[in-house]
C-alpha cells in the first residue's frame, strides 16, 4: 500500500459502507466510499486553494465526525500531514501544539472556534460541519508517498511532563494491518466502533484506518460517554467489533445494566491493563473476553490477544507478529525495525537510535504472554518492597463500593514510601473513614498485605489524559 487515500478508499467498490454516523442532533447517516472519496477529493482542493501543500501541517479541531475522517483522508491524498487534536483541550493545550507543529490551515468544529481564538490562532481556518454542503471540486493529482513521507502527528498523552509530538511516516497507515489482522480483527462487512476521541493515537488507526484496511465500515458516534447509551448504540446498530479504553470498560461494568449484545464478536482494549473484576463482568454478562494489547503513540500496537487464543486475566497478550519485543531488567524493549508503525522522530528532534526503552515496567509468563506493571516512574520502593499500582488498583475496584482508583507513593520517613490510594466512589456510598479502612482491610485480603494503601483518599474523579488515562503524575504533586 502506497497512498492510503488512493489504494484503500478510491479504490474500494463505490457502494460499499464506509461509515456509519450518529450526529449530536440524533441524525443517522450512511456513508459509502464512493461518498468519503468523492467528498475527501473536494476537501483536498479546497485546502489547495487555500495554499496548502505537500508536507504542510493541517491541524483539525473536530469531534467524531465525518468531517474528521475526511480531513485525515485528504491530507493522506496529497501529502499533508494531519494533525488531529482532541476536542478536550484548552486553549493552553492547543497553543503548545500549535507552536510545536505551526499549521498551514485549521478545520475546526464550529463548536470549537472559541477554544481556538483563546489558544491565539487567526490564521487560515475552515469551519465545520459543512462536508455534506461541499460542492465539487477538481483536486490536484494525489501525491507519490513514500513510506517516510511524514503523514501525521499525535502527541504523547503527557503523563508525565509535557506532552512531546509524534512525527509518523505513511508507514504507519500501511502498518495496520498487522494489529487490524491479528488483534482487532474484524471481517469484511463487519461494523467496527473505536470509542476513542479524535487526537487520540487509538482513533488515528482504529476509528476508521484498520477497519477499512480490513473492509468493514466504522461507527462514529459524536457524543460524549453515557455507560447506558453505549449498550443501546451496540445494540441498535449491530455493532460487531468494539474498542474501548478501559476506563469505559469499567465505567460501563460499574454504572451500567450489563447484557449480552446478540451482534458483538469482539471486544478489545488498550491504554492501560484490564483489572480482571472488569473482565469478568463482561465475560459473565456478554460471554466475550475482552482481549487486552499494548502500543505507545511512537510505536503503535505492539501486542495483542488474538482471536482464538486463551485470554488470561491482566496480560496485554503476545508480541504482534514480527515484532521483536522482550523484557529487559523488568522493562519493555523493541527493536523498531520489527515494527511497521514506528514513528519517525519527535518533532524538532534526531529519529531516535538503537534499541526502543519503553519505560513500561513489564513481566512475562513462561508462555510468552506479557503483563503490564506500571510505568517505571509509576513502580512504588516500600520498606524495599517493589509495588506496582495495577495490582493494589484490581484490588481496590474489585470493593463493591469503589468505581475507580489510582494508587501512587506518599512519601514516609520510615518506610522510604508507602501506598497511597485516591478513590473514586459509586453512586450510593459515601467517604468515610470507617469505609478507609475497610477498603484497606480488604486489600490486604486481596493481594500481599504489605501492599495495602496505608493512605486513602476520596475524590469526585481523578485526572485524566485526553485518551482516559490516570495522570498519576499529577496525583503525586498533590
Amino acid at each position: 500500500m502506497g497512498n492510503f487515500a488512493v489504494d484503500v478508499v478510491e479504490s474500494a467498490p463505490a457502494g460499499r459502507l464506509a461509515l456509519v454516523e450518529l450526529a449530536r442532533d440524533g441524525s443517522r447517516r450512511e456513508w459509502s466510499f464512493g461518498d468519503v472519496a468523492r467528498t475527501s477529493r473536494t476537501l483536498a482542493a479546497m485546502l489547495h486553494a487555500r495554499g496548502v501543500r505537500r508536507g504542510d501541517t493541517v491541524l483539525t479541531l473536530v469531534g467524531n465526525q465525518p468531517d474528521w475522517v475526511v480531513t485525515m483522508v485528504a491530507c493522506f491524498r496529497q501529502g499533508y500531514v494531519a494533525l488531529p487534536c482532541s476536542e478536550q483541550l484548552r486553549p493552553r493545550d492547543l497553543r503548545l501544539r500549535l507552536d510545536a507543529c505551526p499549521p498551514a490551515l485549521v478545520v475546526c468544529e464550529r463548536r470549537n472556534a472559541d477554544v481556538l481564538a483563546a489558544a491565539g490562532w487567526h490564521g487560515p481556518t475552515i469551519l465545520v460541519p459543512a462536508a455534506a454542503r461541499w460542492p465539487d471540486a477538481e483536486p490536484p493529482p494525489s501525491a507519490a508517498v513514500s513510506a517516510l513521507d511524514p503523514c501525521l502527528v499525535t502527541f504523547t498523552s503527557g503523563t508525565a511532563g509535557e506532552p512531546k509530538a509524534v512525527v509518523h511516516g505513511h508507514r504507519y497507515l500501511a502498518g495496520q494491518r498487522v494489529q487490524a489482522g491479528h488483534w482487532l480483527a474484524p471481517v469484511p462487512g463487519d461494523l467496527v466502533w473505536c470509542t476513542a476521541a479524535s487526537g487520540w493515537s487509538k482513533s488515528a488507526r482504529n476509528a476508521f484506518v484498520a477497519p477499512w484496511i480490513r473492509g468493514a465500515a466504522a461507527l462514529l458516534h459524536d457524543a460524549r460517554f453515557d455507560p447506558d447509551e453505549r449498550l443501546e448504540v451496540l445494540e441498535r446498530e449491530r455493532v460487531n467489533v468494539l474498542c474501548m479504553a478501559p476506563t469505559e470498560y469499567r465505567l460501563v461494568a460499574k454504572r451500567s445494566a450489563l447484557r449480552p449484545v446478540a451482534s458483538l464478536r469482539g471486544l478489545v482494549a488498550a491504554g492501560e491493563a484490564l483489572n480482571p473484576e472488569v473482565l469478568r463482568a463482561w465475560h459473565e454478562a456478554t460471554g466475550l473476553q475482552i482481549r487486552d494489547g499494548y502500543g505507545q503513540t511512537e510505536t503503535g500496537q505492539l501486542t495483542g490477544t488474538a482471536p482464538g487464543d486463551q485470554v488470561r486475566a491482566g496480560s496485554m497478550g503476545r508480541p504482534l507478529p514480527g515484532m521483536r519485543i522482550r523484557v529487559d531488567d523488568g522493562e519493555l524493549v523493541v527493536d523498531p525495525a520489527s515494527v511497521p508503525t514506528f514513528f519517525l522522530r519527535y518533532r524538532g528532534e534526531h529519529p531516535p537510535a538503537g534499541v526502543w526503552r519503553t519505560g513500561d515496567r513489564v513481566s512475562a509468563d513462561e508462555d510468552g504472554y506479557l503483563y503490564f506493571e506500571g510505568r517505571a516512574d509509576d513502580v512504588i520502593i516500600s520498606s524495599g518492597y517493589r509495588i506496582g499500582p495495577f495490582e493494589v488498583e484490581s484490588a481496590l475496584v474489585a470493593h463493591e463500593a469503589v468505581a475507580e482508583a489510582a494508587v501512587v507513593a506518599a512519601p514516609d520517613e520510615e518506610r522510604g514510601a508507602v501506598v497511597r490510594a485516591v478513590v473514586v466512589l459509586r453512586d450510593g456510598f459515601t467517604p468515610s473513614d470507617d469505609l478507609a479502612r475497610a477498603l484497606q482491610e480488604h486489600v490486604k485480603r486481596q493481594t500481599a498485605p504489605y501492599k495495602y494503601p496505608r493512605v486513602v483518599e476520596f475524590a469526585a474523579e481523578l485526572p485524566k489524559t485526553a485518551s482516559g488515562k490516570i495522570r498519576r503524575a499529577l496525583l503525586r504533586g498533590r
